[in-house]
């Protein structure tokens, strides 16, 4: 791409972004080299000016899709050129197009096409007739028809020329770029979706029954409920039609559009009534099917955004959820007609024993499960019971209720987690590697015991998608939701930062600067010649170079190495900033690290030189403050209430405690013990107005709700996180999914 091309790119992110194009310049150079968006924003602040990792990350996406189109560009102006029909005022819109629609509306015309009507109409020698009455309304259309009627074109009357010349001006109307783009935009602003059930489909789609009879303008559809509509339409149960709404004693809205675009106008001259007639045509057989599709594509793309968004953010809180920590768990997969499956993991993750026991009918043995949980908890010294809170659940933590109620000696905290994915991982080619003689059953207990003491690093073995923690989520793009995701999974790891003596290769494999390859290589490597000693024996590891070491060197930690710094997010090149405060402030480095009270009183620019600024520097005086320390908060547990399983136990007022599973546009999804879900709508997490629900609670989170309406029959709670005074009886209302 020429320097030309990359500028006008670095203009327009740096508009969108509000800051400057020097700094978008720099970050694109930075992408360029090969950095990482981790990389970037912790490392290299001073030359993109302190932009952060939300800026960059929307700079890189903006980067792919500006780069995208730039290349589309070249080659319509190849294509266009080749025709021999690129005019200076031509090529000049093609530079100022901005978006992909914009360029492919004013390729439209050139653009080639298969034979058309039109085109057989031009080959008969029709053209010079639309000319003809698109340049003088003044004409009587059938009597300037009469004089293309001839044997040797096949033209036999002057309706037939009529017909022909009426497919020219259909095609170009639907081909120019002013006239496409103001209807669109007239569809946009004032036309509605309006939705129907499909016949014969009301029982079997009764999950749709809220659009049965819906309409909205298409403007202001949200997100879940666009996703909707076209998910009851893909299901064969919901028919969708879009247009602006009129009544027929009055020219169609869309229809005056396009006459008013193309010069024509009703004054009573002898070809306007034809013209208008075409307009109409036009209208009906191309503008209102293409503008339509490119409305929904429009709003399915901005709704795909949303979904994505809200995914991301609930898989950034699961990934960032408080980890238990090095202690010995165990795991409890529940199931009914095959049992418990039950994993013992101790510190490191490292399985201890398995065993299936059958606390459930039909092969109900309770002492029997009870006795051999009692056993792997004495005899292996656990701390914590993970329980997947999937099916029989709640009657397995009832088990273990018993279990801590009966021993309480043990000292067992249970614990329910989420066991989404679980199954996904154990099928998986990495779990079979990791686990080849586990059965597969198995396999999901260890990683619902692993996942409590470190969800991050257990999670990472899943692809993203299968957590499922998002709405309409194989409803999206995606392409765009796997990058997305796959962003938010690096982000994260690199926040926390990774252990490389203990860290698995799907973990590594996720730190800025390596790969699926390097992290193997380094398992590989620590696994001969034991435990790394310093950040500097990395660079030992097979395909390690020095552009891999410089983008993962600061992400990963050394713990008991010689230089304390290892263990923390000072980046080895700027070590020497370190050695720097030491000497000129007198104090060793290790009576450094911990200093707050010393270190909060030093000024960066002392520090600084024209390497590593102040930013830079006031990072690493953050860092000594606290090295190597975990963003993620502190490790909490969410009570079920006793006696509360299934939804016929659930009484409106009662108050409960749960963990929230999934945050949506349109509210949060609790678990509050009794296998569904609870729905707290947007309007019920706070007594105050809630714009985004992002903002009051996270996928993760340990939550109070009060019961408001049970709907048995559709497998429905209405949850409210609201005050009582502040509490209105609203049940479902506004929740519409």
């Amino acid at each position: 791409m020429s320097a030309a091309a990359t500028a006008s790119i670095a203009r327009i992110i740096a508009r969108e972004l509000n800051v400057e194009e020097k700094q978008v310049s720099a970050t694109i150079d930075l992408i360029g080299e090969g950095a990482t968006v981790p990389f970037i924003a912790r490392y290299r602040k001073e030359r993109t000016g302190g932009l952060d990792d939300t800026q960059l990350r929307h700079l890189a996406v903006r980067l792919t899709y500006l780069t995208d189109l730039h290349a589309r560009r070249d080659t319509i102006l190849k294509s266009i050129r080749e025709q021999g029909k690129l005019t200076p005022a031509l090529e000049k819109q093609i530079h100022a197009a901005e978006t992909k629609v914009a360029l492919e509306d004013l390729y439209a015309p050139f653009k080639p096409k298969r034979r058309t009507k039109a085109t057989i109409a031009r080959e008969a020698g029709l053209a010079p007739l639309a000319e003809q009455l698109l340049a003088n309304p003044n004409l009587t259309p059938a009597e300037i028809a009469a004089n293309f009627v001839s044997k040797k074109t096949g033209i036999t009357s002057p309706e037939e020329a009529l017909e022909g010349a009426r497919h020219i001006i259909v095609e170009t109307l639907s081909e120019t770029p002013e006239i496409v783009g103001a209807v669109r935009e007239k569809m946009w602003t004032e036309g509605k979706v309006k939705s129907t059930v499909a016949k014969g489909k009301a029982e079997e789609g009764a999950k749709f029954s809220d659009y049965f009879d819906f309409d909205q303008p298409i403007e202001q559809l949200p997100s879940h409920r666009l996703l909707a509509l076209l998910r009851g339409e893909k299901e064969g149960v919901l028919k969708l039609n879009l247009d602006i709404p009129h009544t027929k004693d009055r020219p169609h809205p869309a229809v005056a559009v396009v006459m008013s675009k193309a010069g024509f106008a009703r004054k009573g001259r002898a070809a306007d009534a034809w013209l208008a007639e075409t307009a109409e045509a036009a209208w009906k057989a191309r503008l209102a099917p293409a503008c339509t599709n490119d409305l929904f594509a429009r709003v399915k793309e901005r709704a795909d955004g949303e979904a994505i968004r809200v995914f991301s953010t609930n898989m950034k809180a699961l990934l960032l959820a408080a980890p238990a920590g090095p202690k010995t768990v165990i795991g409890i997969d529940p199931g009914i007609r095959t049992g418990c499956k039950v994993a013992v993991v101790d510190a490191t993750g490292k399985v201890l024993e398995t065993a299936t026991v059958y606390p459930h009918e039909p092969k109900r043995d309770w002492a029997g499960a009870l006795t051999t949980l009692a056993r792997l908890a004495k005899k292996h010294k656990a701390e914590l019971v993970s329980v997947g809170n999937g099916t029989a659940s709640r009657q397995t933590d009832k088990l273990v209720a018993e279990l801590s109620a009966k021993m309480p000696e043990l000292g067992l905290t249970r614990v329910m987690v989420s066991e989404a994915g679980a199954s996904v991982y154990s099928a998986s080619e990495l779990a079979a590697k990791e686990f080849p003689d586990l059965d597969v059953s198995l396999r999901g207990a260890v990683s619902i015991a692993r996942r409590l003491q470190d969800p991050l690093a257990e999670l990472v073995k899943i692809e993203p998608k299968a957590i499922g923690v998002g709405q309409y989520q194989h409803d999206v793009d995606q392409s765009a939701l796997s990058h997305s995701l796959d962003a938010v999974v690096e982000d994260c790891v690199n926040a926390v930062g990774v252990d490389v003596n203990t860290a698995s290769a799907p973990l590594l494999s996720r730190v800025s600067g390596l790969n699926e390859t390097l992290a193997s290589n380094i398992v590989a490597f620590r696994n001969e010649n034991g435990a790394f000693k310093s950040r500097a024996a990395l660079k030992k590891v097979p395909r390690m170079g020095p552009k891999a070491f410089e983008q993962s060197a600061g992400f990963l930690r050394i713990r008991e190495a010689k230089n304390p710094l290892d263990a923390s997010a000072v980046h080895p090149e700027a070590y020497e900033v370190v050695e720097r405060i030491s000497e000129k402030t007198g104090r060793e480095l290790k009576s450094l690290i911990g200093d707050k009270p010393f270190l909060s009183k030093l000024k960066a620019r002392d520090f600084a030189d024209a390497r590593f600024g102040e930013p830079t520097v006031k990072d690493i005086l953050k860092e000594l403050e606290k090295p190597g320390r975990d963003p993620r908060p502190e490790f909490k547990t969410a009570t079920f209430k006793d006696g509360v399983e299934t939804l016929s136990d659930l009484k409106p007022g009662m108050m409960l405690e749960g963990v929230v599973t999934n945050v949506t546009a349109f509210g949060a999804f609790v678990d509050i013990g009794v296998h569904q879900d609870g729905l707290v709508h947007i309007s019920e997490l706070s007594d105050t107005f809630v714009k985004d629900p992002h903002t009051v609670v996270r996928a993760g989170q340990v939550v109070k709700v009060r019961v408001k309406e049970v709907d048995a029959a559709r497998k429905r709670i209405a949850l409210s996180m609201k005050s009582e005074s502040a509490a209105e009886p609203r049940g479902f209302a506004g929740g519409r999914l």
